[in-house]
């Protein structure tokens, strides 16, 4: 069997892509740190940008860099740079400077997480640097433990070798996610994806295997449709076509790609026929 993995493919559930969203966002940063006590350049350069003025910011932002070259006010500066490059002016590499810059400047401060965050989606969301990428989420766990979310980027790092195609290295980082981080809201879909992983790479038994112990664990589970395709192929796969068509034919009305559910209804019934 080829190595090709059936679908559905991963989502790119994390990473800030859109304009409109980052905005939103950093504008609500702004009126969060505008309730703490900060240089009036500061704040009149975080209302600038706010407002669309990215120049007027950038120069504003400069200016207290100049006048406060460490310390948490140039750290900010610095990472606003960043921000504004890379949402306003959409120039990520320009940015990553900025974001470089705030942790060598103090990668434990308050802008360092989001700053090392902000490194690792642009190396996989807007370079497409995959292999750059995995070492920047990897920074944020080893890095930064006490932070939620790292079962994120543990799960970032799994669907970027799935990415790559490495599906053997991708189900290594999966059972990583699982055993480090059991109650993760990535576990269902983690558990989901091994078993789809197991059948691209023929690994059918230890998938089928994997399916009766999620099963068990997640009986109503969003991705049984899902499971029960990989499943199906897998009997398919193996040369037992009828059991094969059954679970396929169960899943009519159900499974989202239809044209692909019927491809295989046909396909079995056509090497049926020849049997006999």
């Amino acid at each position: 069997m080829d190595v090709n993995p059936p679908i559905p493919i991963w989502s790119n559930l994390t990473g800030w892509s859109k304009l409109t969203a980052g905005t939103f966002i950093l504008a609500w940063v702004f009126l969060v740190s505008c309730s703490e006590q900060m240089d009036p350049l500061i704040q009149k350069a975080n209302e600038e940008w706010v407002q669309g003025r990215n120049h007027s910011a950038i120069e504003m932002f400069n200016e207290v860099l100049k006048k406060y070259p460490t310390g948490p006010l140039a750290e900010e500066a610095l990472f606003r740079l960043g921000e504004i490059h890379h949402f306003s002016l959409n120039n990520s590499s320009r940015s990553l400077v900025y974001f470089q810059e705030v942790l060598q400047m103090n990668r434990k401060g308050e802008f360092g997480y989001p700053a090392q965050k902000y490194i690792a989606e642009i190396a996989e969301f807007g370079l497409k640097d995959y292999d750059q990428a995995i070492i920047e989420y990897q920074n944020l766990i080893n890095q930064y433990a006490d932070k939620n979310g790292n079962d994120d980027h543990q799960y970032r790092i799994a669907s970027i070798y799935y990415k790559k195609q490495n599906y053997e290295q991708a189900l290594v980082e999966l059972e990583i996610l699982l055993e480090n981080y059991p109650k993760s809201s990535w576990a269902e879909e983690s558990e989901f994806k091994i078993i789809e992983i197991l059948y691209a790479l023929s690994r059918c038994p230890e998938a089928r295997e994997q399916y009766r112990h999620f099963n068990l664990e997640y009986s109503e589970s969003r991705f049984k449709e899902d499971m029960d395709f990989v499943v199906a192929s897998c009997l398919e796969e193996e040369g037992h076509l009828q059991e094969a068509y059954n679970r396929f034919k169960a899943l009519e009305g159900h499974y989202i790609y239809p044209a692909i559910l019927k491809m295989k209804l046909v396909g079995i019934e056509k090497r049926m026929k020849k049997k006999h």
